[in-house]
């Protein structure tokens, strides 16, 4: 059998971005990236903060100068950068409550600073899918909300102001994630709708963000029947190349979410999904947030390249694949230079996060009696759901930890699933007698054991507050209801200066 020659094995190392271990490149990762290699995706785990990540990028740069650098990093719940201490950002859906194109496109031109000086060249950011199923397992708050309009004129505003920047923006996940309910990590999530209302709804937020000059799309593991009944997206030639190359006229470079997530590499592994997908219209392969060794990335490789020997991947394909990422490199290097040399701008940097959160902030009374302001440090009750993957585990959250500093002697507790029985609330509400009770739930209408356990404590005391810092579906629990509309670090203290009165 006819074996890659090193000229087609150093091709098809030019269209991945695998991810690896550690906070400092790995030996392999240093080789690859020597011998072609396109760049990497950095995940938690190789995170200490903006200056580590700085030294990170530029020894990644000795070994290639053109090389990209991605991270998640929507702000609000999927942070990367500050995932130790909680985003000072709030996420996509508090912008949409908010709804001021001008503060989206400050905030990302801010965010676009902070990844910019840290050596990020591209943000798998934002996400444009139209949360229209509410009960979406991995979408929620990532979405700027689930009306089309809005979500196309703030995709486009952080586009917008994330580039301004010199870092590409990457909108995600076509052709849209939000109404469905499987969670792609671990399945192949369906896309009812037909082409007209995917035209009308899950289509116009990329419309208007290819409109406004996006520099990549991220491809989506869905099967969408209305294009392709057989293949997920992510390797559909009739998704990638029929309908977002050749129908929305998008030139820029098109990258795959995680190609080792169960929906695509379950069935073709994550060599054969690789190679599917480029030919598919592919122009990137994003390997590693669960699978991060050089057996992997190597395993991509020479899937492609054993697919352009065997005839089932033109060489031509792949070659334009890795034009439009060299092409992606080029751009970022040069507009983030004349960035750098352009006058800053006149908006609030650093505190832009913290403004968004309070203005996103959503209050409803239901008691007359005077709930808020807290006249004692309260006993804080916070209920904690299992996340997708895509939210890291670690990432700070909470009610608790903000308005500690500004009440000492605040008790906080937190629930899990499985933690929150009869027994158990019932000494919570013993240790709450005489105090001030406030209830924090995340997505409660998701999560059946939260919204019992908010009955009961609030059965027992209906003057307890209820923050929900998720998807509010109700805002008739307790006496006063407070959305925030995001977990960020910056929508918590956001929260307790509402319940202190200083908000």
């Amino acid at each position: 059998m006819t074996r890659p020659g090193r000229d087609l094995l150093r091709l098809a190392d030019s269209v991945l971005l695998p991810g690896f271990t550690g906070r400092t490149p790995p030996d392999w990762l240093r080789r690859r990236l020597a011998e072609g290699l396109a760049g990497v995706v950095l995940f938690s785990r190789n995170i200490n903060g903006p200056g580590q990540v700085a030294e990170l990028t530029a020894a990644l740069r000795a070994e290639s100068p053109a090389v990209l650098v991605g991270v998640d990093e929507e702000s609000g719940e999927v942070t990367r950068l500050e995932v130790a201490s909680g985003s000072s950002r709030p996420g996509s859906y508090a912008l949409g409550v908010v709804d001021d194109v001008e503060l989206t496109e400050e905030l990302a031109r801010d965010l676009g600073n902070d990844l910019a000086a840290a050596g990020v060249t591209i943000d798998f950011a934002p996400s444009a899918d139209v949360n229209s199923n509410p009960d979406n397992p991995v979408i929620g708050l990532r979405a700027f909300g689930a009306e089309p309009d809005l979500v196309a004129r703030h995709a486009r505003a952080f586009v917008r102001g994330l580039q301004s920047t010199g870092v590409a923006a990457c909108v995600k996940h076509f052709p849209g994630h939000g109404d469905t309910s499987v969670d792609s990590h671990y399945g192949v999530p369906l896309v009812p709708a037909d082409r007209a209302e995917l035209e009308e709804l899950a289509l116009r937020p990329f419309v208007a963000a290819i409109e406004e000059g996006v520099r990549s799309v991220m491809t989506g593991h869905l099967l969408v029947p209305a294009y392709d009944g057989d293949a997920p997206a992510t390797l559909s030639p009739k998704v990638l190349t029929g309908l977002l190359r050749d129908e929305l006229g998008f030139d820029g470079m098109i990258i795959t979410d995680g190609i080792e997530m169960a929906a695509v590499s379950g069935v073709y592994g994550v060599g054969g999904a690789s190679a599917m997908a480029i030919a598919a219209g592919a122009d990137a392969i994003c390997i590693g947030g669960e699978r991060s060794d050089e057996a992997t990335a190597a395993e991509a490789r020479d899937a492609i390249a054993m697919a352009v020997v065997e005839g089932r991947l033109p060489e031509e394909r792949l070659a334009d694949a890795a034009r439009r990422v060299s092409e992606l490199a080029a751009w970022s290097a040069t507009t983030s230079r004349r960035a750098l040399s352009a006058e800053p701008p006149g908006a609030v940097e650093g505190e832009i996060g913290l403004i968004a959160a309070r203005r996103a902030i959503r209050i409803t009374r239901r008691s007359s009696a005077p709930v808020l302001p807290l006249s004692a440090a309260p006993s804080v009750v916070e209920f904690a759901p299992e996340m997708n993957l895509a939210i890291d585990k670690g990432t700070p959250w909470g009610v608790g930890e903000p308005l500690s500093k500004r009440l000492p002697g605040t008790s906080v507790t937190r629930l899990a699933a499985g933690e929150s029985g009869g027994a158990a609330l019932e000494e919570l509400l013993a240790r709450a007698v005489g105090r001030p009770l406030v209830l924090v739930a995340r997505d409660a209408h998701r999560h059946p054991w939260q919204t019992q356990a908010l009955h009961h404590l609030l059965s027992a005391r209906p003057d307890a507050v209820v923050v929900e810092m998720g998807l509010p579906e109700r805002t008739d629990l307790g006496a006063v209801h407070i959305a925030t509309y995001g977990s960020a670090r910056v929508c918590g203290q956001a929260a307790a200066e509402v319940l202190t009165g200083s908000l």
